[in-house]
């Protein structure tokens, strides 16, 4: 087994004793759950949060008008980081959320169709462990509820195509969805454990999957205090929402009702400067701007649309008014998991698990303009006369709020700009994050949530496991910043998704949209809503920058870069 690099586990100690130094002398480097722990102390309990589609500004405690009490307490009591980084989309990111990999190195460069080149298989190789495998060789059980959507084989034609489920990558329990997107109220590949049970679903008129992944946190919390108290537990937690479709009950849509008819102009502009006063951005960063598709909110009702939306707009009261009520769907999911993460916070502290248990928050990739200026879902509004929110809309927000939601930044989901890669994370730790309600300006990256997770854990990372090569970790441990550290970062950190692609090194940023796309340079101290391309007044930088992206890209298989769209 190979260890965590010795100076995390030395920093580990300095945690969990108080004290600002710790001697190396007759202290072994190769640290593990059971004797890398104070005598009377046992490891965290480890609940890492994902949201799904959510941009960087959607949340209370990001700047966001959305009721989010309990997300805003975890950040009250714990910290933020400003700087960190996801992956761009749903199966990069969690590719390397659980295995501390770039995601290319997972085999997950994409999505789940296998392309047939190892960056690019459509699920995750054995070359990899997952957070769960790992953790549970250093004493964890292991739990999960929520989306996967890390296999090519979400519709299995047997127990062998299973290969790569859940319970099949290191988790005890698994009850969520094995695919990517679907209804809230019925979905597919709903599953517990390795059977599905999209039955249950169907035949339950209350049924709401993202209550559903929040009251199954629950009930494997309460079951492991009963039933294991002695262990130390992780829970991954994988909500949905606020993906589309815009799907909400009906109790939460209505108190946002009526919240964004001043349109997302107005609704932009006044995140921005909660976000200043908060201290998360940078006063003189120039916001970016409307999207260039999106039309004025003032002139929405003249603007130029298809002759189906007119004809929608006429039957539902205006443009205007559809798209406040997409909104108020939007925000009513994001209040529907801050009320599921309330119960599992409460589920904690009723067990006494609460004070030593690690919370991690964040999202998967920035607000999705998937599809069209004002958000798919129309010839399903002329059918069902339902804009959203029931089971049988189907629709999302787009571009024109996918805006607002990633306040300050530019563009979305699937690019690499910041708009697309910047993410909340919350880190709650009562017992050794002291410094409540701080921010951290760090720069972080999904990949480091893996050797973060080890650390704190005191665990041992495995060279191989189940008979194969296991790739070490690419990420830092975040456990520094708990304490007002330097990161111990000595590499840039990169991205390629679908043909975007980008470093970061320091303040310098290097990214490009498509696989032939421009490099664009930007200095993110002062610019960090990427506003001013300095490409052509420092190509040495690019140069350097561009070198060093080709020689990760050949490392992590990702050349050739979006190797479907080579055909």
């Amino acid at each position: 087994m190979k260890p965590i690099d010795p100076s995390r586990s030395r920093l580990m100690k300095t945690l969990r004793l108080g004290i600002a130094a710790f001697s190396l002398l007759g202290c072994s480097t190769a640290m593990s759950a059971s004797n890398g722990l104070n005598a009377k102390e046992t490891p965290p309990n480890i609940v890492l949060i994902m949201a799904d589609d959510m941009g960087y500004s959607d949340i209370g405690c990001y700047g966001s008008e959305i009721d989010t009490p309990n997300i805003d307490a975890l950040a009250a009591n714990g910290i933020r980081f400003t700087q960190f980084y996801n992956g761009a989309r749903c199966c990069p990111s969690r590719a390397a959320l659980l295995t501390g990999l770039y995601a290319h190195q997972a085999g997950m460069g994409c999505m789940e169709p296998d392309w047939k080149v190892p960056g690019y298989r459509g699920n995750i190789n054995n070359r990899c462990v997952t957070l769960a495998e790992a953790l549970k060789l250093n004493g964890y059980s292991t739990y999960m509820t929520g989306k996967w959507h890390l296999t090519n084989k979400s519709k299995p034609k047997s127990e062998a195509d299973k290969y790569d489920w859940p319970c099949q990558r290191g988790f005890d329990r698994y009850f969520g969805t094995i695919a990517g997107a679907g209804n809230f109220f019925t979905p597919a590949t709903l599953t517990r454990d390795n059977t599905n049970i999209e039955e249950e679903a169907r035949d339950d008129p209350d049924f709401y999957y993202t209550d559903a992944i929040s009251d199954n946190a629950v009930k494997f919390i309460n079951e492991h205090a009963n039933d294991k108290p002695e262990k130390p537990f992780f829970e991954y937690v994988a909500f949905t929402a606020p993906h589309w479709p815009l799907h909400a009950k009906e109790s939460d849509i209505q108190k946002y009702l009526g919240k964004y008819d001043t349109g997302w102009d107005v609704l932009k502009k006044e995140r921005h400067e909660r976000m200043v006063k908060m201290g998360l951005i940078d006063k003189q960063w120039e916001m970016a701007p409307r999207d260039g598709a999106v039309a004025a909110w003032d002139d929405l009702e003249n603007a130029e649309i298809s002759p189906l939306m007119k004809e929608c707009a006429e039957k539902h009261g205006g443009m205007k008014k559809i798209m406040s009520y997409k909104m108020a769907c939007y925000a009513a999911m994001i209040d529907c998991m801050d009320q599921g993460i309330g119960r599992i916070v409460k589920a904690l502290k009723d067990t006494g698990q609460f004070d030593n248990t690690l919370i991690l928050f964040l999202s998967d990739n920035g607000g999705c303009a998937e599809w069209g200026t004002y958000g798919f879902g129309w010839k399903n509004l002329k059918k069902t006369g339902k804009i959203g929110g029931a089971k049988e809309s189907s629709t999302s927000y787009g571009p024109a709020w996918a805006n607002p939601s990633n306040t300050p930044f530019r563009l979305y989901k699937l690019d690499v700009h910041e708009g697309g890669i910047a993410t909340p994370l919350i880190v709650h730790w009562p017992k050794y994050v002291k410094d409540k309600g701080a921010l951290r300006n760090d720069v972080g990256h999904i990949i480091d949530i893996m050797p973060t997770a080890m650390d704190a854990a005191s665990g041992t990372y495995p060279e191989t496991y189940d008979g194969n090569a296991i790739q070490a970790m690419e990420g830092v441990s975040l456990l520094p910043a708990f304490i007002k550290k330097p990161l111990e970062r000595k590499e840039a950190i990169y991205w390629e998704h679908i043909g975007n692609h980008a470093i970061r090194d320091g303040k310098w940023k290097l990214v490009a949209q498509g696989e032939n796309g421009a490099w664009e340079l930007y200095d993110m101290e002062t610019d960090r809503t990427e506003q001013n391309n300095l490409a052509e007044k420092h190509p040495d930088i690019v140069k350097k920058l561009n070198d060093k992206w080709y020689s990760w890209a050949e490392r992590c298989n990702v050349l050739p870069m979006n190797p479907n769209r080579k055909k």
